[in-house]
């Protein structure tokens, strides 16, 4: 049924539902969540009231039990005001207990009911039973399981094999000369070391359009520094398109690096527009993304295609870009290593240091591998995480690393 005053928000029609919104709907949806059975009231001894949410509950009910009365609240918008006022009228003190912001405690406040929160519990990080023990009942807890021996640190990295690791170690011979603004995805993991390619990551899409802020700050101050902006291709699809155009129409002088891994990685493998199948896995029509590269208006000869695992197409497109004084575009394309048809093939593909030609050069520690260790002054290869990519093979200055295996066809 059609009703254009509900569902067309032009300003006329705006602001009649903004008056039927707070004068009607909102005071109703209040009396609904006073009335939820999703908020209750577990009443115990009432000399300590605690009004919380969520897995804090469960945290609270876990140090105090039955010892005090507990509003759960689970219907949270709009908050139920007065179940507040019967619950806060029923106790001698009053906690809050919720994680991050404020939120219940301040509306709380609002109505004149006192009650302690984040005077006592940090606005910051999570809330557990421990925490709560040590601020409510000053019991510092101590950890009954430790461990006989000191895990290692294990920083986020590429993975090993990633097809994004090459393009970032070509650029990183450059980090004097470059900003990297990076976005939201697997590739934002070349920000970490040893790579150190990335200086902000703000949000999807941003990779491209924050770089073009960056490029144009760059040319008014004369720093002499140039902008790449990393995107995934699903992310370039999501909210990378716009940005381009962007770039085109103010004539940023930036350089977008699509990396086209022909997935969408760090969320689960999901399809995306340039696989060739929709996400229910559905054959469905293969988004170019040259081609629309090339639509949006970057010239031809700003364009350069290239397979990331072979060093020298890295080294020259940096180069390229490097040199480019209009909207530059690199486009990589290799699968990610964790898609499984791809470990298949690779299955027996793999690298090792050949170690009477080893220099101990560290070279090939440079790239980030997981797969490459140095312990006891000897470079070794986990040939069970490698997939042959042979990144380090080629920058290995000494030749000391060798390829083992055939890719299965």
């Amino acid at each position: 049924m059609k009703d254009p005053k509900k569902y067309i928000m032009v300003p006329a029609n705006s602001k009649a539902k903004h008056i039927e919104m707070e004068a009607d709907r909102i005071p109703r949806l209040r009396e609904y969540s006073n009335n939820s059975p999703l908020n209750k009231i577990e009443w115990n001894d009432r000399k300590i009231g605690i009004i919380t949410s969520g897995a804090s509950y469960l945290h609270a009910k876990e140090v105090f039990g039955d010892t005090v009365s507990y509003l759960k609240v689970g219907f949270s918008w709009p908050l139920p005001d007065k179940l507040f006022k019967e619950f806060s009228d029923g106790v001698d003190k009053l906690y809050v207990i919720e994680e991050n912001e404020p939120y219940m405690e301040q509306f709380i406040k609002a109505m004149g009911i006192e009650c302690i929160g984040k005077e006592i519990f940090s606005v910051c990080g999570e809330i557990n039973p421990q925490i709560i023990r040590e601020v409510m009942l000053g019991e510092k807890v101590e950890v009954e399981h430790k461990l006989d021996l000191e895990v290692s640190s294990r920083p986020p990295a590429l993975c090993a094999g990633c097809p994004h690791r090459g393009i970032f170690y070509a650029l990183s011979k450059h980090k004097n000369k470059v900003v990297v603004t990076s976005d939201i995805g697997c590739y934002t993991l070349g920000a970490m070391p040893p790579l150190g390619m990335g200086d902000t990551v703000i949000c999807m899409g941003a990779g491209i359009t924050a770089g073009i802020g960056f490029d144009k700050v760059n040319q008014m101050a004369d720093r002499g520094k140039k902008v790449f902006g990393f995107v995934g291709d699903s992310t370039f699809f999501h909210s990378g398109m716009t940005g381009l155009v962007n770039a085109v129409y103010n004539k940023s002088n930036m350089v977008v690096v699509i990396l086209d891994n022909r997935i969408t990685a760090m969320t689960g493998h999901q399809e995306n527009p340039g696989t060739g199948k929709n996400i229910s896995g559905v054959e469905s029509p293969m988004i170019d993304i040259e081609g629309l590269v090339k639509a949006i208006g970057v010239k031809e000869e700003n364009i350069r295609v290239i397979d990331p695992y072979n060093m020298d197409a890295n080294t020259n497109a940096v180069k390229d870009a490097l040199e480019a004084t209009e909207p530059f575009v690199i486009i990589t394309k290799q699968p990610c290593a964790l898609i499984k048809d791809v470990q298949k093939r690779r299955a027996n593909l793999y690298c090792q240091v050949n170690q009477e030609k080893c220099r101990k050069c560290k070279t090939c520690l440079r790239i980030g591998c997981p797969a490459i260790s140095m312990k006891d002054n000897v470079v070794s290869m986990d040939t069970a995480m490698c997939n042959g990519c042979t990144v380090c093979l080629q920058v290995c200055p000494f030749k000391a690393i060798e390829s083992f295996g055939k890719e299965v066809i």
